[in-house]
């Protein structure tokens, strides 16, 4: 023991002692649950209608108060993980987007983070009263883990300008070949170079998201309903089989315009693309970047990959969820559905962001159908919300990401594929594009069989 003591100062004894007391004090301490709830949000518009409904609710309920938080995205997935696997402090609401939830679901579903609101939706007629394909990205085996924000269906954001200045009419367009074929004349060399300056979409193979939008109108999929991943299935590999020939090749007539950055607004300005996928909140997007373009776009649904299909998608997605860490969860739950369910609400977030909302008792609302002068006095509220019940359903796979980045990386490969060989023919490219996916699908299966958890209960 005196051995031990010279080998250490008297003062670094003293800080010692002074730390273990300090820390026994502190554990002592009677700890006082917080009176309020905290919500953590990602989004700027997010964030201001959540602040104006919680400050109503705030005058209302001053034992549960609300405070609002903006994290950036990274953070409140790094946050979140780390409180659902180690017990680190939450917020009480936290809102998740459709990218940020998968590794939540990647365990046992009883240790899954968030509050099972399966029981409460049916019990208080919830489940009938929601658009129920906004429920899929949201629900794992068979439980619902958060209220849907949003619907975001998509329609086809077009410059009516061009197309009307070049006499075509948008309403003899029921199919993609039609939509193709009826425009092709707008696809123009105008400064002589011997390559068109004009295109009719804006997707093209390193654009992640869009092939995902255009396979699930298709009735393609990535995962079947118990989260299977259905990469090669046939379906699949027709379709993007047809992608590639939009491409590349010398039929090409789909390029690259993505949303946002300097650049991309100046291709959509100049007329690049003639054509957009456009879900509901891509319309404020653009009213906000070219205010000075009223008049110039319009919106319509897209067109069907057979006469008589689908004439819609969807693309993005947020959800509600009450952590099962929050103290006040049964306010949290009032709080989450005055903030969602609420007429206000709705209000809020059409006029903030253009999203429609998912909550069918609001659909009836009169400013949804308000002509929209920036948009040629359409009905935009009411365009998007006449679709909403058919956009696809949509994986909640924890897996989802990796399959998404892997039919990119497909695409991108048949493309290469199509020019290397010169082949640029849907029915040429099919045998290739399967074969390719049939890769893809290996290399999922390979580490969702790594999961006992999600091997187990398929």
């Amino acid at each position: 023991m005196r051995a031990l003591l010279k080998l250490f100062s008297p003062g670094l004894w003293l800080v010692l002692l002074m730390a273990v007391a300090s820390t026994v004090l502190v554990a002592l301490l009677p700890v006082r649950p917080s009176r309020g709830m905290q919500m953590w949000v990602f989004d700027a518009n997010h964030f201001k209608i959540a602040t104006t409904i919680a400050a109503g609710w705030n005058r209302e309920h001053p034992d549960t108060p609300v405070e609002v938080k903006q994290v950036t995205g990274a953070a409140i997935q790094t946050r979140m993980l780390s409180a659902f696997y180690s017990g680190t402090p939450v917020a009480d609401l936290i809102e998740v987007e459709r990218s940020m939830i998968g590794q939540v679901f990647a365990g046992p579903v009883a240790d899954i983070g968030f509050v099972d609101l399966t029981e409460r939706l049916d019990r208080e007629g919830l489940r009938s009263q929601i658009n129920e394909p906004s429920f899929s990205p949201w629900t794992s085996r068979g439980h619902v883990f958060g209220l849907p924000h949003d619907v975001h269906p998509v329609m086809l954001a077009y410059r009516a300008d061009l197309v009307e200045a070049a006499g075509i009419d948008m309403s003899k367009i029921e199919t993609w070949d039609d939509y193709f074929r009826v425009l092709r004349p707008l696809m123009v060399d105008l400064d002589g170079d011997g390559r068109p300056d004009r295109y009719l979409l804006n997707s093209s193979p390193n654009t992640l998201f869009y092939h995902e939008v255009l396979l699930l109108q298709s009735g393609g999929r990535l995962f079947d309903e118990s989260n299977h991943p259905t990469l090669n299935q046939p379906r699949n590999a027709h379709i993007i089989a047809q992608l590639a020939t939009w491409y590349t090749g010398p039929n090409q007539v789909a390029a690259e315009a993505p949303v946002g950055g300097i650049s991309s607004l100046q291709l959509i300005r100049q007329g690049y693309v003639i054509g957009m996928l456009a879900p509901d909140w891509f319309a404020g997007f653009i009213r906000l970047s070219f205010p000075d373009m009223a008049g110039k776009f319009k919106f319509r649904p897209l067109p069907a990959w057979e006469k008589g299909g689908r004439r819609t998608s969807v693309l993005g997605g947020t959800m509600l969820g009450i952590t099962k860490a929050s103290r006040n969860q049964e306010a949290a739950w009032a709080f989450a559905k005055r903030l969602y369910l609420s007429a206000d609400s709705a209000k809020l977030l059409y006029e903030v962001d253009g999203i429609v909302t998912p909550i069918k008792a609001n659909w009836h609302l009169p400013f949804f159908d308000r002509p929209d002068p920036f948009f040629c006095n359409l009905p935009m509220g009411r365009m998007f919300l006449q679709l909403a019940p058919d956009v696809p359903v949509r994986p909640s796979s924890p897996y989802y990401v990796l399959t998404q980045q892997l039919l990119s990386s497909v695409v991108i490969r048949l493309c290469q594929y199509a020019d290397e060989h010169h082949t640029w023919t849907a029915a040429g490219l099919e045998p290739e594009a399967q074969r390719l996916l049939d890769e893809a699908q290996a290399k999922v299966e390979a580490q969702i069989n790594r999961n006992t958890f999600l091997r187990d209960a398929r």
